[in-house]
């Protein structure tokens, strides 16, 4: 009775508005609730239940009773009106008119989309509403007290639902489509399938039912109404013809009624191409001419013959049927432009055959079944003709194997080349040997006949074959060329020989009977049937006392000590000549000697020693115990010559050094004599060092490891010399000294020479003390005696300070 007065109550408030425009809500809504009534009514809900009068375990249930119950509202989408649509009402029994109560709407949309009236309960919407963006809102609603907003009831939730318009068209979200099917093709046979989509409700009506028609593309194509799917509606469809179709296909919704929107794609139909045209020549007869000189494998012609189809299904291969018996050609396919390339095989001959008809056949690489049917190839005819050319001179052979032995004679014939000019004319052919594969010029052609023969005489050991060109020319200068290849015969014209330089050693302690040496041979020449070599010691040592020979068979003998008595102080060396003649024809033969040293060993067979001064040694003294003594002495008298230098250095200074002057020897005088022109003041010998009166002056400042010679020179006396001459002898020789250091020494000489600008340079002739000199004009003097100022200078500068 609750829900039954809840909609007397809804109805009569909406009027008649209501009941035009929302009776189908309307009466959902109602069914919904009374649904909602009764199964409520059945639930523990509101206060806590009472237990009155119950024993433990016993508990009375009840529930409070709610005022009002609802379950879910409906809403038109797109709705365009001036005023809000009311949705609905709601109501409740605590509503008698003379309680203060509100109503209050909370969730999704609440106070934005919806709006719920506080006194009455009538919730409407505010906005234009879109299935599409939401279908359905959830919402709460509740009564409050309200002076003081205290829930007088609990919140109960309800849903309002969107209802679906038709407002969305179809749309094909992966347009547009290319499909491809092969050509010819039967009536009905799938082609590819589209989708539409409806963004409507496909539930609610006809909104999102869709169908499919074509628009364009017939009478070619059609379109299954349900499915979309495209088929072949026209027989014989040929690529050849056309090869795309553009199709567009309608989807409408409402079922394809008035009234339902509608939506277009295109799609873009290829028809794939089978093998359904054979190849045709675009003509029938094809005429080449073709030179004789061309070479084998050279290109003759060229034939097409056209495909209408396209890929692996155009591709021809070529093939001679008719008209080539002697094989002088063939044809191969370009994969680039499907031409027949015609190529010679074999060499063309104008004097032999001058035309060729040939019957050439194109053939389809893939032969698949198509409703064309037929052969897939095509003939025909090629007529070639041979073009007279100047053709070089042919040699009978295209290569000659002669044979000469090594010993022949000069201008032997080794053999005969032959070549023939092959045209009509028949001119003379003459020979020649190309030089540059015979530098040594070894052999000579006959420049008419062709034969070769032999210039200088060959040796087989050096050369065995010799490789050499002919050259065959004509008049008109046509060459050609032929290889000759000539073998030197062997003949026994070497003599064998040892096959090595053998060091034979016998033991002095060996036993009679041992193999001093196994001894081989060598002969440069190459017998067909093999060496084979015979060896003896020469007549004279037949009756050798001391060796023999053992042959072994395998072409090697073994030299045999015969007795075991050999002592190197006897005999340390033996000479044994051999003989060895090989099996040529004449034989040949030669002595070789075999040498074979005496030599200490040991019981093992080891060799030690082969000097014959070996054993006069010492007992138990070795030579490397006599080499380690020596070395000691040698060592002992390095040492001791070693000390006696070094105390013999010690003894004599090198270096005399002065309290003042390290480097320098000077010679110290107080007497400036008379001036330059004065002799008798003094005598010239105080300028001497006494022990250089002989000409001599020794270096004192090193200590010379030659002794230099000096001169004998001029001895001045004291009243009668030339002192400008003795300065300068005095110079040259300490120039020259080759015992001299690399550092300077200074010799000091009192005499200033003659017309000295400087006048005397000594402080003798001078009253006043040193300090009273003034040395400042020594530097007007000139760039000599600069650096001797600048001293002075310093000196006196120090000297004040």
């Amino acid at each position: 009775m609750i829900c039954k007065n809840k909609a007397d109550t809804l109805t009569s408030s909406f009027g008649m508005r209501i009941s035009r425009i929302f009776l189908p809500q309307i009466l959902l809504f109602f069914c919904l609730s009374h649904v909602n009534c009764q199964s409520r009514s059945t639930q523990t809900g509101g206060p806590a239940a009472v237990a009155s009068g119950l024993g433990e375990g016993q508990r009375l249930l009840s529930r409070a009773k709610r005022g009002w119950v609802w379950n879910q509202m409906f809403v038109l989408e797109e709705f365009s009106g001036r005023d809000p649509i009311l949705v609905g009402r709601l109501h409740t029994d605590l509503d008698v008119g003379n309680k203060n109560i509100k109503y209050v709407l909370s969730g999704e949309g609440a106070g934005t989309i919806f709006a719920i009236n506080e006194l009455t309960g009538d919730i409407h919407a505010m906005k234009r509403l879109d299935r599409e963006e939401k279908a359905e809102y959830t919402l709460k609603a509740q009564v409050v007290d309200a002076d003081n907003n205290e829930p007088l009831e609990p919140p109960s939730e309800f849903i309002i639902k969107v209802q679906d318009i038709n407002d969305n068209p179809p749309q094909f979200i992966e347009g547009p489509y290319h499909a491809s099917v092969p050509e010819m093709s039967a009536v009905g046979t799938p082609v590819t399938r589209v989708t539409a989509t409806d963004a409507d409700d496909p539930v609610y009506g006809n909104s999102a039912k869709l169908v499919y028609s074509i628009l364009d593309g017939q009478p070619y194509f059609s379109v299954d109404p349900n499915t979309a799917t495209i088929k072949i509606a026209l027989h014989g469809m040929d690529r050849e013809m056309r090869e795309e179709y553009l199709v567009v296909i309608q989807a409408k919704d409402m079922g394809g009624h008035m009234g339902g929107l509608s939506g277009t794609t295109t799609v873009t139909v290829t028809l794939t191409d089978i093998n359904d045209n054979p190849p045709k020549f675009s003509k029938s007869l094809y005429e080449f001419v073709i030179p004789e000189d061309r070479t084998v494998g050279e290109v003759g012609g060229r034939v097409k013959a056209n495909d209408r189809d396209i890929g692996e299904n155009a591709k021809s291969t070529y093939n001679i049927i008719e008209g080539d018996d002697q094989g002088s050609f063939e044809i191969i396919t370009d994969t680039q432009t499907q031409e027949g390339i015609l190529r010679l095989k074999k060499p063309l001959d104008y004097e032999n055959k001058r035309t060729f008809t040939l019957k050439v056949e194109a053939t389809n690489i893939r032969a698949e079944p198509s409703p064309s049917g037929g052969p897939f190839k095509d003939t025909a005819t090629v007529k070639i003709t041979v073009e007279d050319t100047d053709e070089p001179p042919v040699f009978s052979k295209p290569m000659y194997l002669l044979e000469v032995k090594e010993n022949a004679p000069i201008n032997t014939v080794i053999g005969t080349v032959t070549a023939r000019d092959p045209d009509a004319s028949g001119s003379l052919v003459r020979y020649f040997i190309d030089r540059h594969t015979d530098l040594e010029r070894q052999f000579n052609i006959n420049v008419d006949d062709g034969k070769i023969t032999l210039a200088k005489a060959l040796d087989r050991e050096t050369d065995t074959w010799h490789n050499i060109t002919v050259t065959a020319t004509e008049v008109s200068n046509q060459i050609s060329r032929a290889n000759v290849a000539i073998r030197v015969m062997d003949i026994n014209d070497n003599a064998p020989e040892f096959a090595d330089e053998y060091d034979a050693v016998l033991c002095e302690n060996g036993k009679p009977g041992q193999v001093v040496q196994i001894v081989s041979a060598v002969d440069k020449d190459d017998p067909i049937q093999g060496h084979y070599f015979d060896y003896r010691l020469v007549p004279e040592m037949l009756n050798n006392p001391n060796f023999t020979i053992k042959n072994n068979q395998d072409n090697t003998i073994s030299i045999l000590a015969k007795h075991d008595t050999f002592r190197r102080q006897k005999q340390k060396l033996y000479y044994l000549p051999i003989i060895v003649t090989d099996n040529g024809n004449p034989p040949m033969s030669s002595t070789n000697t075999l040498t074979i040293r005496v030599c200490g060993c040991s019981k093992e067979g080891i060799v030690g020693s082969c000097n014959a001064e070996a054993s006069v040694l010492p007992i138990g003294l070795s030579m490397g115990a006599l080499i380690a003594i020596l070395a000691c002495i040698i060592l002992l008298l390095v040492i001791v010559v070693l000390f006696v230098t070094l105390r013999r250095h010690k003894n004599e200074p090198l270096i005399i050094k002065d309290d003042e002057d390290v480097r320098e020897n000077i010679i110290r005088y107080d007497d400036e004599g008379g001036g330059e022109e004065d002799t008798e003041a003094f005598d010239i010998a105080t300028l001497q060092n006494p022990d250089g009166i002989n000409g001599y002056l020794p270096r004192k400042d090193i200590k010379p490891d030659l002794q230099f010679m000096p001169r004998a020179g001029q001895h001045s006396g004291p009243n009668g010399v030339d002192v400008d001459e003795f300065i300068n002898v005095r110079l040259h020789e300490a120039d020259n000294d080759p015992t001299a250091p690399p550092y300077d020494s200074i010799q000091i000489y009192g005499y200033e020479g003659r017309g000295s600008m400087a006048g005397s340079l000594s402080s003798l002739e001078t009253a006043s003390s040193d300090s009273d000199q003034n040395y400042d004009y020594l530097r007007e003097w000139g760039p000599r005696f600069r650096r001797l100022g600048e001293l002075y200078s310093v000196g006196e500068s120090d000297r004040e300070t």
